[in-house]
């Protein structure tokens, strides 16, 4: 029986880590990505190299693949449509994809399902009378790692944002939360659905520093994200993975922050943690395998990004190896030639083996060998 031809659109870090898992499964991946130096085109079968947006050379993947699933949301919807509509196999379908894209519709569409978010409303229709300071403020397409979100404390600096971008934004209400929590949720063809554990996420201006597996929350909150999950992914008819990001409030309510409609940052310990990724698990989706467990295999995980923090061409090698010292620790070095202040080099993960250690405290020992 031949391979199974997925194409990815997008060539970076997560395409590259999907790409793992392709012997396991028969598959060849091919990508779309417009640089030659992208993660995944270094372990891919084919790429095609065009922006993630030139719905033209999605075309000419198509006719190489069997089917295209994603690796971000950059895409141009519309003209994909035309491509879905002669018979292109897109998993997850455009019409899943089409709610999400734009994070107003997002909240909109959330909210249409009695799904709980926090209070929104986009720039334009603003009224300060609804809202308090601080407020959120989002760009409604292409934000990501931090870009794009930003936090305004008072009426001067609302008024400092140009008039010409309040089509472009979405204004949220400023949740102090407990904490905030994510989950991987995947459904396959015959609508069976998995979920991973819930997970707590750090944040630090706006960008993911690190992941503790599983979270320290009650069961009822596990049933609750599990219970939205599989809402969402059933309502949406997905077939893929999504990461579901949350606020846990200090009432102890569950709203959801953010879908991302592909594999996820907050999902990468799965890569060491679980039997079966959450990458493996997006290509089991999209070529109709079974799912199968996604159940830890240690007590616990910590999950560390390794951030760039300055301008400058370096594999930061001794930094890893000294990292790589830490017990039943696992590096994952994406090969980016350029490094830039926020930039996602790398992650690390280490395994949870003993119930006396503390998960927080090394995710500080590894990022005070990172930053010093």
């Amino acid at each position: 029986m031949s391979n199974k031809r997925v194409g990815v659109i997008g060539g970076g870090q997560l395409a590259w880590m999907m790409a793992m898992a392709t012997e396991k499964l028969g598959v060849n991946l091919l990508v779309q990505t417009p640089h030659s130096d992208d993660p995944a085109v270094a372990i891919a079968d084919e790429s095609i190299f065009a922006a993630i947006d030139d719905a033209e050379a999605t075309k000419k993947l198509a006719k190489k693949c069997d089917i295209i699933t994603f690796e971000n949301e950059f895409i141009n919807l519309d003209a994909l449509k035309k491509l879905e509509a002669s018979g292109v196999i897109f998993r997850p379908k455009l019409s899943a994809l089409s709610p999400l894209l734009d994070k107003y519709e997002q909240r909109s569409y959330l909210q249409s399902i009695d799904l709980p978010v926090p209070k929104f409303t986009t720039l334009e229709k603003l009224s300060l009378n609804d809202f308090n300071f601080p407020l959120v403020i989002k760009a409604r397409r292409h934000g990501y790692d931090g870009q794009g979100t930003f936090i305004i404390d008072n009426e001067k600096e609302l008024e400092s944002l140009s008039s010409s971008e309040t089509n472009s934004l979405m204004v949220e209400e400023y949740i102090e939360f407990d904490r905030e929590l994510a989950t991987m949720a995947a459904r396959s063809t015959t609508g069976e659905i998995v979920t991973y554990p819930l997970v707590e996420t750090y944040q630090k201006d706006q960008v993911c520093h690190w992941v503790i597996a599983p979270a320290n929350v009650s069961e009822t909150v596990q049933l609750e994200a599990k219970k939205m999950a599989e809402h969402l992914l059933t309502k949406l008819e997905v077939v893929g993975i999504f990461g579901i990001e949350l606020f846990l409030t200090s009432e102890g309510t569950l709203l959801v922050n953010e879908i991302a409609p592909r594999t996820h940052n907050s999902g990468h310990y799965t890569l060491d943690a679980c039997d079966i990724s959450q990458f493996e698990m997006q290509l089991r989706a999209v070529i109709g395998k079974p799912l199968g467990t996604t159940k830890l295999n240690a007590l616990g995980a910590v999950m560390v990004n390794l951030l760039g923090y300055e301008n400058i061409h370096d594999d930061y090698l001794e930094k890893r190896d000294k990292i790589a010292q830490f017990p039943d620790t696992h590096i994952h070095w994406y090969g980016k030639t350029e490094c830039r202040p926020g930039r996602k080099l790398g992650h690390v993960t280490v395994l949870i083996k003993d119930d006396n250690i503390n998960p927080e405290n090394i995710a500080k020992k590894i990022e005070s060998i990172w930053y010093n």
